[in-house]
């Protein structure tokens, strides 16, 4: 384990935002859907993608909250730009489980 500062660790930008919408990307090499997440009105909707089809069905998805690493460089994933990171951690099966707040809190609130 690589230890980091504090104010490394400020830098990070983890953000609740709630899905507004999630479509399937074909595209993609592995299964994965497109998300556009409200972060409010500081940061407003961004796009992701996320490989998240196995425990998540798209509708299930639309207005949940979610946690994202919003100030990465945007990152081109085939034809789709993707502007944040959503944050999960993996299954024993290697399949993503999304990071969610307990309870709700506003669009934009940052992890402290």
């Amino acid at each position: 384990m690589r230890r980091i500062s504090w104010d490394e660790f400020e830098k990070v930008e983890l953000r609740a935002g709630t899905v507004l919408r999630v479509e399937e990307f074909p595209a993609a090499r592995k299964p994965s859907y497109c998300l556009w997440v409200d972060f409010g009105p500081e940061i407003g909707v961004l796009k992701s993608s996320a490989q998240i089809t196995v425990h998540y069905r798209k509708e299930e998805l639309v207005g949940r909250q979610i946690v994202g690493v919003v100030n990465f460089p945007p990152k081109q994933i085939g034809p789709f730009m993707s502007e944040f990171l959503v944050t999960g951690f993996a299954d024993p099966e290697g399949n993503i489980v999304l990071t969610l707040p307990e309870r709700p809190v506003a669009n934009g609130a940052k992890l402290c």
